[in-house]
């Protein structure tokens, strides 16, 4: 097969699409010229010469690859078919070489390109003559990030380390999860979003603010990847229980979709963080000088709903039916609202609702090996009735109603709530907001939760609120002290709002 035929039967969405690279009308004639338009930049490589030693009869793209990467994603661009037998890489026809390569991070990697990789991507002399493989880059860089004595000094040598070469980042994320997880999401990522304008070097994901209005399908456009499957988006008003942090609560997105990659196989390019900008009700970030997003009060209302019916719509519309939107940290009364209004409409969850609960579920039914019995068995009382509380409170009580085949009405007296005012009980069922009336039973008003444990007598107690140290030694002492063996179970997200410094297994001797 010719050059000419060899073009012509690659389907342009897979190879001229990817990473946002087109072929002009111009350059389809030329056959061998590439337009790269990601960002400013305008960039015409010369391929016809590498063409020319190729050689083959097939169509360099052509490749059935059925393994994939992580998760069984079929690797559809020849994104990992970078070998030393080949002249140039696959992604080479999409990827400009030389000094540009080494400024992407979703192709570099460092020194890690090998001595023919060099010579075949016009390398020479712009990296150090040594050769150094991934394993060995992936050993200094966690030596580099043990010196580190502050969390948000590695924080953020970790994304200077995704913006510059990706696949090091999840190399270094997956080999020691347990180690970097708490670094790149919770709980350094709470406080990475509350300074996280001070520390702001190089945008990631999408900002869709008010100024966008009727123009969102062109800022999905924007973005360089075409073939998005998963969307986390936030509007910053309920970062992990720190409040309205508005424009700077995208460390959420950015940081969910790292573990979307490193713990669930999916690749990098089919993930978009989104941070939608309403504003802020945050004083001391409206004072900033630093803060990075628009400096007025939060809308409300129609103004609210308008501007995300317009994002929900252009998401369908530019990605498709089966792109998957994540609602992450909104608040409690458009957490509830947004996921009534799209689910039938949209492929969408809230985490904190739904994500949160049936991870704490999991959690329940492993721990019942120890305590015993089953769902039914237990007593539960949660500190916290928002998203979090509420929802994981709803998926036992479903869980359990599904087990012993009694109505879900039933099964919910089984499972206590306490707010900020104390105790939820039906004397409070008119001032509740319209979640929290299901976790209304019959009882006396109790203020403390102490008194509460003692009250109820849980054997299972939970805690989502965003108060820190309300799981005293009082509290964990009272639970040991009621039942032989208890589950105290703290879901503390934030360094600064830790309800407790462990998940309790409290047992009477």
């Amino acid at each position: 097969m010719n050059k000419q035929g060899m073009v012509h039967t690659m389907k342009e969405q897979a190879i001229w699409g990817v990473g946002g690279y087109v072929l002009d009308s111009c350059d389809r004639k030329a056959l061998g010229v590439l337009v790269s338009t990601r960002g400013e930049r305008k960039l015409r490589v010369q391929m016809g010469s590498t063409l020319e030693q190729i050689g083959c009869d097939d169509p360099v793209l052509d490749i059935d690859d059925k393994a994939g990467v992580g998760g069984g994603v079929e690797d559809a661009y020849g994104e990992d078919r970078a070998t030393e037998d080949q002249p140039f890489t696959p992604w080479t026809v999409s990827v400009a070489s030389g000094y540009t390569l080494l400024r992407d991070p979703h192709h570099n990697k460092g020194l890690a390109f090998t001595e023919k990789e060099r010579d075949a991507h016009y390398l020479r002399g712009l990296l150090p003559p040594i050769c150094l493989s991934q394993e060995v880059q992936e050993k200094r860089m966690m030596h580099n990030l043990r010196q580190y004595k502050v969390p948000l000094q590695r924080y953020m040598a970790m994304m200077d380390l995704q913006e510059r070469n990706e696949r090091l980042f999840y190399k270094l994320l997956i080999d020691n999860v347990e180690e970097l997880l708490p670094v790149v999401y919770t709980p350094t990522v709470g406080e990475a979003c509350q300074k996280y304008g001070s520390i702001f070097r190089r945008p990631q994901g999408l900002y869709i603010s008010l100024k966008e209005k009727g123009k969102i399908l062109e800022v999905l456009k924007n973005w360089p990847e075409k073939s998005v499957q998963v969307i986390v988006v936030t509007d910053g008003e309920r970062i992990l229980g720190l409040g309205d942090l508005g424009c700077q609560g995208m460390g959420i997105p950015v940081g969910k979709l790292s573990l979307y990659t490193a713990l669930g196989g999916v690749r990098p390019s089919l993930c978009l963080p989104i941070t939608i900008d309403v504003g802020t009700n945050n004083e001391q970030l409206l004072k900033d000088e630093f803060y990075i997003g628009l400096r007025q009060r939060r809308a409300r209302g129609q103004e609210y709903a308008e501007l995300l019916d317009e994002f929900m719509s252009a998401v369908k519309q530019n990605y498709g039916e089966k792109i998957l939107i994540q609602f992450e940290d909104f608040a409690n009364h458009n957490a509830f609202e947004l996921l009534e209004r799209y689910r039938t409409t949209h492929l969408v969850f809230n985490d904190d609702i739904q994500g949160t609960a049936s991870v704490v579920l999991a959690g329940l039914i492993a721990a019942l090996k120890v305590v015993g019995g089953t769902l039914a068995d237990h007593t539960f009382l949660f500190l916290g009735a928002g998203e979090a509380g509420t929802g994981i409170a709803e998926l036992i009580a479903l869980k359990i109603s599904k087990e012993t085949k009694a109505p879900l009405e039933e099964t919910r007296k089984k499972i206590w709530l306490v707010d900020s005012k104390g105790l939820i009980v039906n004397s409070r069922k008119e001032s509740l907001q319209h979640f929290k009336k299901p976790w209304a039973h019959e009882h006396e008003p109790v203020k403390e939760l102490a008194d509460a444990v003692k009250a109820i007598k849980p054997t299972v107690l939970i805690g989502t609120s965003g108060v820190g140290k309300t799981f005293t030694k009082d509290v964990v002492e009272a639970m040991a002290f009621l039942n032989e063996v208890s589950v105290a179970h703290s879901l503390s997200l934030s360094t600064y709002l830790c309800i407790c410094l462990h998940t309790y297994l409290c047992v009477n001797n």
